[in-house]
């Protein structure tokens, strides 16, 4: 017993941020003299922005501030709304090469009923990293099987996954079956079985929510016989139209395949990764279907491919008038790594072209849209959450600085790992006279 508990207290400690969740917003603040940029209206030269019980209550050239509000100096600096992670695996694992750490997926193919706001770990060590860079919600999401389970967006400042939750039941999760036939016998399997695995998958896919809205009917129908079944409890949110599926598909006949099933059933869908949503722009639009748009920092997928199809792809969707946001994440569980580097996946897709605004837009309000929660965050208007960013210079260029992150109001700690392994060996150099103390 001794053998097995030592390595998972190291497990354990090693999770734990030192980081102290800062207090509810007691007073009110005002910062003066800053550029705001609402997102959803003008920019606002040398502006002020009045927030009180971790609400804004006002956004303008000049704002009445009452008499005990904290006046804070931020003329020559910019004001955002925070960014938002459209899709991570944040306080759901640790370390990955250890399981006892992870908990993103669940056994089996089917689980719409496991919900990862449950699950979600506020001491994690990756939360500080990313949210130094400005991130202050993620969208945290199942991972693995056919219905991978239930994502929910939380706040990353908190004691506890309730306190750290701003919306359940975001929308579930769905993995499409790869639509792609390969000649080279994939695994073994000629076309034909290929071909069977693939209709397969399909009626099983077909079958299970063929229940889940069967089971929605005799609920409602007042079957008093009727079993409970937290699978299909969990799809009758999707069956109503009340949240989406969010569907990751990346290949073209993935994505036609999906939306075109999606539509029979009259279902919502959000599409997430989307590589070749460029080679099919109409059926998306035509369906109306938001897209979380991968990585735009990789190779393209086929070598006929221009070096920069992934760079290009937002600019892509947006000029096809296809509503999309960022995702740097692109279905790969090392977190932290590439989601603290967000802000800058939007600047390389403004290099490429995509208007800076819209840039802008795509890691704030318009994924605030997609997730349903663009009431509450994703830009600066009055009566929405005080969760901004105030930093200096350009937050879309490496070089530039967050000063102040706020999330309801409550201003957040900056300090990180990073940082202080920083600080350390800049005492290195002190202690060796490199460095003036």
């Amino acid at each position: 017993m001794l053998i097995l508990l030592f390595p998972m207290l190291a497990i354990t400690m090693t999770q734990a941020s030192d980081q102290i969740p800062a207090p509810k917003q007691d007073h009110p603040i005002v910062l003066i003299g800053g550029t705001i940029h609402t997102v959803s209206g003008a920019v606002i030269e040398g502006g002020q922005i009045l927030f009180d019980k971790g609400q804004i209550v006002a956004v303008g050239a000049r704002v009445d501030a009452p008499a005990n509000a904290e006046k804070i100096d931020v003329t020559g600096k910019h004001v955002y709304p925070a960014f938002i992670a459209a899709e991570s695996v944040l306080g759901l694992q640790e370390i990955l090469r250890y399981r006892s750490s992870a908990d993103v997926e669940e056994t089996g193919a089917i689980n719409p009923n496991v919900r990862t706001d449950r699950a979600y770990n506020p001491e994690s060590e990756h939360i500080p990293v990313v949210r130094s860079n400005g991130i202050g919600i993620a969208h945290v999401v199942p991972e693995g099987g056919l219905l991978a389970g239930t994502s929910a967006a939380m706040m990353l400042d908190a004691w506890t996954w309730e306190d750290a939750l701003l919306k359940d039941e975001v929308g579930v999760w769905l993995i499409w079956p790869d639509m792609e036939v390969v000649d080279n016998h994939r695994q073994g399997k000629t076309r034909e079985e290929q071909e069977e695995e693939i209709q397969k998958q399909l009626e099983r896919l077909n079958e299970i929510f063929d229940d889940a809205e069967a089971y929605y009917q005799s609920k409602t129908g007042g079957n008093t016989n009727l079993k409970s079944d937290l699978r299909w409890e969990s799809l009758e949110a999707v069956v109503t139209k009340r949240i989406p599926l969010f569907i990751r598909a990346e290949h073209a006949k993935q994505i036609i395949s999906a939306v075109n099933w999606v539509s029979r059933r009259n279902y919502r869908m959000v599409l997430v990764g989307g590589t070749d949503a460029w080679l099919v722009p109409d059926i998306l639009k035509e369906h109306g279907i938001p897209v979380m748009a991968g990585t735009p920092n990789a190779v393209p997928t086929r070598r006929w491919e221009a070096y920069d199809a992934r760079y290009a792809l937002p600019l892509k969707l947006y000029e096809a008038g296809i509503s999309f946001c960022l995702t740097p994440k692109g279905g790969n569980s090392e977190d932290a790594d590439v989601l603290r580097n967000l802000p800058f996946e939007a600047g390389a897709a403004v290099a490429f072209g995509l208007p800076r605004e819209e840039a802008v837009k795509a890691i704030t309000l318009n994924v605030a849209r997609i997730l349903g929660i663009d009431h509450r965050v994703g830009s600066l208007d009055p009566g929405k959450d005080a969760t901004l960013l105030v930093v200096e210079g350009d937050p879309l260029e490496i070089t530039s600085r967050l000063e102040r992150l706020y999330i309801q109001g409550r201003q957040v700690d900056l300090s990180n790992k990073h940082t202080a392994l920083y600080e350390k060996y800049r005492e290195r150099y002190r202690q060796m006279g490199i460095l003036p103390r």
